[in-house]
């Protein structure tokens, strides 16, 4: 497993205008983007005594959480996809699963993931059984990617963070979400092993610390 290392900062708008420029002049927009962005949908399981969240908040050293992801609306390809975080290094894992397989996913029919080929898809399935995952709320944003190929960096804005409170038909685009709360924009930035200087100095900003957002967090604001 790939672990690599991640910065996260809460800016505001002209930060962003800011940040933006600098990356544009040295990195690439992500291939997958469109017109510099996408639209971002996540599903996100916990159970019913908030174990992820409250790991998270608590920040406890070694953790995980499940989601699953599509993007632009686009409901052909959709990710089922495990973050785990170690001593402050992180990873993920994914596996690609059907609209229908999703559906169930979130309607709680699971017999069929115990035969799945898919490694992840039966993991998920012995943890919504053995710890009581469930999907608990819609985390939608907007996203703008940046890629520095020198370390293998990636560079994220994102923005317009959303909740569908205890909404889990992530599937349905009329499904209604709102604000959540006052979150700000998060600049995240990923590496392996080394940060190039020239990225540093594009995202270095005056008065910013380092920072432990999470957006399943923020969308879970309403409960």
């Amino acid at each position: 497993m790939n672990y690599r290392h991640e910065w996260k900062h809460e800016i505001n708008a002209s930060d962003m205008i800011a940040i933006r420029q600098r990356l544009r002049a040295i990195a690439k927009p992500d291939e997958h983007a469109i017109d510099g962005k996408y639209f971002i949908r996540s599903l996100y399981f916990d159970n019913l005594t908030d174990k992820a969240l409250r790991e998270k908040l608590d920040g406890v050293n070694q953790r995980e959480k499940f989601r699953i992801r599509y993007y632009n609306g686009d409901t052909s390809l959709i990710h089922l996809e495990k973050k785990s975080k170690v001593n402050g290094l992180c990873s993920k894992e994914s596996t690609g699963l059907t609209a229908k397989e999703a559906q169930m996913i979130a309607d709680g029919k699971l017999d069929w993931m115990l035969h799945s080929d898919r490694m992840l898809v039966q993991e998920l399935y012995s943890k919504m059984l053995s710890q009581g995952l469930r999907p608990r709320t819609i985390v939608d944003y907007m996203r703008e990617p940046f890629v520095y190929a020198p370390g293998h960096v990636r560079i994220t804005l994102d923005y317009n963070i959303r909740t569908g409170m205890h909404c889990t038909d992530f599937l349905n685009p009329d499904c209604v979400t709102v604000p959540a709360g006052d979150a700000p924009i998060i600049l995240e930035v990923k590496w392996d092993e080394f940060l190039p200087s020239v990225i540093q100095d594009a995202v270095q900003l005056n008065g910013r610390r380092t920072a432990a957002f999470s957006k399943y967090a923020a969308c879970r604001i309403y409960g």
